[in-house]
């Protein structure tokens, strides 16, 4: 037996906005690991715990389900965990039902359907001190008498708020002898008979849920919260949606304002590197590649870190304060009248980060007509691969002016681009409203959770996990890219006697002059076209191609780090808002293609998007670039 299945396994289970992930960063910190579950596309996050006594537990956090009856993915995925029927997965040692004190009637339901599968549980009464404050108290040793199950209060967000949970975990799994293994098919029949009993016995959970808080005396809490003030500004028909355009226009702002000076300094440590190595490196291949691939390739990506951070940083802060459900409420009918639906809205807004967890987050769309359209426009959101790519071109190209209120140009600018995408992801979906009818209306139901204080500590863990994706990928697939692409760009030499930059006679050239051809209508010119290649594997990949190849080709001081003002130089403004219009639609990167063929078993809707995505992008720059010239020419 390995250590793996030596050491306890305990899952938390819960209603989504329950509070169950907050309690898994706090149980677990950094010591975490995410994948995917064997033969699908759900997340998997699994943690190390280590007690006061130092047992080592582990801790598995399961997507949020409001029942054994599955009608997502990620509920499916959930019920068979539990049920010991996943490929490759032990069922767990013990399950934490983690439930919401300022809620128990919804999320009791859960807690005896799980009671009848005969597994060990504990209930983790969560949120405790929100429901104190609501004048909620909920009496722990009740409940557990009530429930025949041990109860122990937690506060997710609070350093030592697990301490209770903790403690029974490890008076519970000690190290001991272990015991004969259970026979699999036993109790994965045992389980299958609890589930078909749970199916049977929904209506009287109704009844005993209120008979527990009956006797604890919570079955008329129905106070005037804090949470239900703030919704009726909200919510407001004419309000809300104002609060929520205000909100993201700050956010682009923001994401420029705030980062520069990070970016500078990024930009000023690349270029003093690159400087350094010049100097003491003779000048050859090496020293090329170094400074010309390497740098100004990857150097060049790596400066819009900051960038990506705090719009993450926006995101991070705005979901778990439970904002996102009511930004998805007020969107409903937006949605809904393109052939949408609300709870379309998180996947899409997941997409703003990355399309590839934003189609994944489509699975819990029970409907398949309305999950296979988010897929297809999610990549039309605007995702941070893109930000590096809009903002080399609006810092090269829009002044840094300020506008009345101290609103940046800059800015407006950002926030018009990811309006595109958005008006070009809703109009995609109400074309494909009308050539496959209208579907059932499927009215939103979502379970609005009470405001929080943010949780710098979820706040810091989720801007690590994204800072060590992204350097990464940086130090992965770009840095490979870009050394590849150096070498292509390097050689063969250009015959003794020959004109013109080198770069134009390698391979790279050649390649970059034939699909000029094909986008020189759209006023791309051979640096551009061969940029485009590479960021088809991701693309971000493009601003680290155009320094790679600028570099190659530049002279005097322009270093790695310093692109902006070589294509400012280089290239007229209709070039450049083009490049612009035409990132607003463009194909997505292979990872999204892969992901959204295992989300639709097949490549029939994957090929749909590139086709789309790619007339989309041409016909938008193609547009872009002659209106441009032609007001150029007027002006």
């Amino acid at each position: 037996m390995n250590a793996l299945a030596r050491e306890p396994l305990v899952a938390l289970v819960g209603n989504p906005n329950c509070g169950k992930t907050a309690l898994f960063n706090l149980l677990t910190g950094s010591r975490q690991k995410i994948a995917n579950y064997a033969g699908v596309t759900v997340e998997r996050k699994e943690g190390r715990l280590r007690t006061a006594s130092g047992h080592r537990v582990r801790v598995l956090d399961l997507p949020g389900a409001y029942s054994l009856r599955p009608r997502t993915p990620d509920e499916q995925i959930t019920c068979d965990f539990v049920l010991g029927r996943l490929p490759d997965e032990r069922r767990p040692d013990e399950v934490v039902a983690v439930v919401d004190a300022t809620n128990l009637r919804r999320h009791l339901r859960l807690v005896l359907a799980l009671r009848r599968l005969g597994q060990r549980i504990v209930v983790a009464l969560n949120m405790v001190d929100l429901a104190e404050r609501r004048g909620i108290r909920v009496d722990a040793a009740a409940l557990s008498r009530e429930l025949g199950l041990p109860v122990v209060e937690t506060v997710g967000v609070r350093a030592g708020g697990a301490a209770a949970l903790i403690a029974h975990l490890d008076a519970t799994h000690a190290p001991s002898p272990a015991p004969a293994p259970a026979d699999a098919s036993t109790a994965a029949a045992g389980a299958s008979a609890s589930v078909a009993a749970d199916l049977a016995t929904v209506a009287g959970d109704q009844h005993e849920v209120e008979r527990i808080l009956t006797r604890l005396g919570l079955e008329r809490v129905r106070s005037d919260t804090l949470s239900d003030r703030i919704d009726r500004v909200v919510l407001h028909p004419i309000a809300g949606p104002l609060i929520l355009a205000v909100t993201l226009f700050l956010i682009f702002q923001a994401v420029f304002v705030w980062a520069k000076p990070f970016m500078d300094a990024i930009t000023a440590l690349i270029a003093a590197l690159a400087g350094g190595v010049a100097r003491v490196l003779p000048a050859g291949p090496l020293e090329s590649l170094l400074v010309d691939g390497v740098l100004a390739g990857a150097g060049s990506v790596l400066v819009f870190l900051p960038q990506i951070l705090i719009l993450f940083a926006f995101i991070l802060l705005l979901e778990d304060s439970g904002y996102l459900p009511r930004a998805a409420f007020l969107l409903d009918r937006l949605m809904g009248s393109v052939g949408l639906s609300g709870r379309s809205f998180i996947p899409l807004l997941s997409s703003f980060a990355c399309a590839v967890p934003g189609i994944l987050a489509a699975r819990t769309i029970p409907n398949e007509r309305d999950r296979r359209v988010t897929i297809l426009v999610a990549p039309l959101m605007t995702c941070s691969a893109r930000l590096p790519v809009y903002t080399l071109l609006i810092g090269a190209f829009v002044p840094a002016r300020t506008l009345a209120l101290g609103i940046g140009l800059q800015g407006v600018v950002l926030f018009v681009l990811y309006f595109a995408g958005v008006t070009g992801a809703f109009l995609v979906a109400w074309v494909m409203k009308r050539l496959h009818g209208s579907a059932a209306l499927h009215p939103l139901q979502m379970e609005l959770p009470t405001y929080h204080v943010p949780s710098l500590r979820n706040l810091g863990i989720g801007l690590l996990q994204r800072v060590e994706v992204f350097v990464k990928r940086v130090g992965s697939i770009i840095l490979a890219l870009m050394v590849l692409l150096w070498f292509l760009s390097s050689f063969p030499a250009p015959p003794p006697g020959a004109t013109g930059p080198a770069i134009e006679y390698s391979i790279a050239g050649r390649i970059g002059a034939g699909l000029a051809v094909l986008f020189a209508p759209i006023g791309f010119n051979w640096q551009i076209s061969l940029a485009l290649v590479p960021g088809i594997a991701a693309r971000e990949v493009v601003v680290g191609a155009l320094g790679t190849v600028y570099s190659l080709a530049a002279t005097g001081s322009d270093v790695a780090g310093q692109i902006a003002p070589l294509i400012a130089r280089e290239w007229s403004f209709a070039t450049a808002a083009a490049l612009l219009a035409w990132y607003v639609f463009a194909p997505q990167c292979l990872s999204t293609l892969v992901t959204a063929r295992r989300e639709t078993n097949g490549w029939r809707y994957p090929l749909l998007m590139v086709a789309y995505q790619f007339t989309l992008a041409y016909v938008a720059a193609g547009v872009t670039y002659h209106l441009c010239r032609a007001w150029a020419g007027a002006a």
